[in-house]
């Protein structure tokens, strides 16, 4: 295979990297560093972990269907593509508003706060949705595979010079157990810890798109498949530690605690990178930090602005997944809206919103993991695509342990 064409299988594996390096990665795996040291680097692997057969069965019936999860879900029943509309909709305007201030505010670090804070996230919002609108999928894959390759190599860089600063002794610290806090914490992390689960949906209709912009004949194997899908998401568990040690090298080892609103810990991300590599290097990566945010941004309203029409589409049985021009721009521009009136009447608080936003995703994930489960091992598909005793294994424990840690959070909350 030529080097163009590997680019264009890996292409949904680094958008879904892109996608995740921009909000549990640059906040919450920095603020779990911040917070308790490097004590929840377990926890943030096993997440990656447990998360991954859910993402890897929708590369997986993609691959071989040539279809999204959502005609798995349509084969299992108009139910299941009903749970996850019913599930994932609802969150997705406040996952927007997150995502949006927190872009917002690592852009009020770099050039100064120009406009209110609920202004300017609406406007990294309307942006995004405009350059979305304009470039389609093939621009959203080419910008963050350089802003991404750039993000990577700073933040490796940052994390090797502060490792002599950690306090390794806290890797074995495991008294956030019997805090209620932490373990609140723990669910909101783990929330979109690399993604949230109904991203898997919006990744097999990314790997759909990009093999169709592949030459006649160059369609890959299963196993090719689930290699370009597999080192990205190796990478994207690794960069979580790195932002994590970076938290606890530079802010726990300050006693320095997250501050709430976003512009205030946007200002301590860029401290990291300032502290590490001095200030000519802290402005390259700050830049670079606002621009996977603002791919995040676009990656995000891609998704659900993709996923809603086919899932409509699927609903009436038609065949055409993508849907036609005008319902994916509908689709956008009213869940941007909506996300623009979040920003206006429920985000006070920074992060305790992006907390809430995170444990609400989480505690739909162990339903959207068990349906994509139920998909690969119910739905029509080749032997060789079905997964394996221990892939099955692993999946059907990520749904108890997301299951168990979702019945926690009621219980705390």
């Amino acid at each position: 295979m030529t080097k163009s064409i590997l680019r264009r299988l890996a292409g949904p594996g680094l958008i879904f990297t892109g996608a995740a390096i921009g909000t549990s990665h640059l906040v919450q795996s920095t603020r779990a560093g911040a917070m308790f040291g490097v004590a929840l680097v377990g926890v943030i692997l096993l997440a990656n972990l447990l998360k991954y057969p859910a993402y890897r069965f929708g590369i997986d019936y993609a691959q071989v269907r040539r279809r999204s999860l959502l005609s798995g879900y349509r084969e299992l029943g108009v139910w299941a593509v009903w749970l996850f509309l019913i599930a994932v909709i609802p969150l997705v305007p406040i996952v927007y508003a997150a995502l949006g201030a927190a872009t917002a505010g690592i852009f009020a670090t770099i050039f100064g706060p120009l406009l209110p804070m609920p202004v300017m996230a609406a406007l990294v919002i309307a942006l995004a949705s405009l350059l979305l609108l304009v470039g389609g999928y093939r621009l959203l894959d080419r910008v963050n595979g350089v802003l991404l390759a750039f993000l990577v190599i700073s933040t490796v860089l940052t994390t090797l010079m502060v490792l002599p600063r950690v306090e390794w002794g806290t890797l074995t610290d495991i008294s956030w157990t019997g805090q209620t806090k932490a373990l609140l914490f723990i669910v909101a992390l783990a929330g979109f810890m690399p993604n949230p689960v109904d991203v898997s949906v919006a990744l097999s209709l990314w790997k759909v798109e990009a093999d169709r912009s592949l030459p006649e004949g160059a369609h890959p194997s299963i196993g090719e498949a689930r290699s370009s899908f597999l080192w990205p998401y190796v990478m994207t568990a690794l960069m979580a530690v790195c932002f994590c040690i970076m938290g606890a090298g530079v802010m726990h080892a300050q006693h320095i605690a997250p501050l709430p609103d976003a512009p205030g810990f946007a200002g301590q991300l860029v401290d990291l990178y300032r502290e590490a590599l001095g200030p000519t290097a802290a402005a390259l990566a700050a830049v670079a930090a606002l621009s996977v945010m603002l791919t995040t941004v676009i990656a995000a309203i891609d998704a659900y602005a993709r996923t809603l029409p086919a899932a409509m589409e699927v609903l009436r049985g038609g065949d055409n997944e993508t849907g036609t021009r005008a319902e994916y721009v509908a689709s956008c521009l009213v869940l941007a809206a909506l996300a623009m009136l979040v920003l206006y009447t429920l985000m006070r608080d920074f992060t305790t919103f992006l907390d809430f936003v995170t444990s609400a995703t989480f505690v739909v994930a162990p339903l959207l993991a068990l349906l994509n489960y139920l998909v690969v091992t119910r739905c029509a598909m080749p032997e060789d695509a079905h997964p394996s005793t221990a892939m099955k294994a692993l999946s059907l424990t990520g749904v108890a342990v997301m299951g168990a840690l979702a019945v926690m959070y009621f219980v705390l909350v």
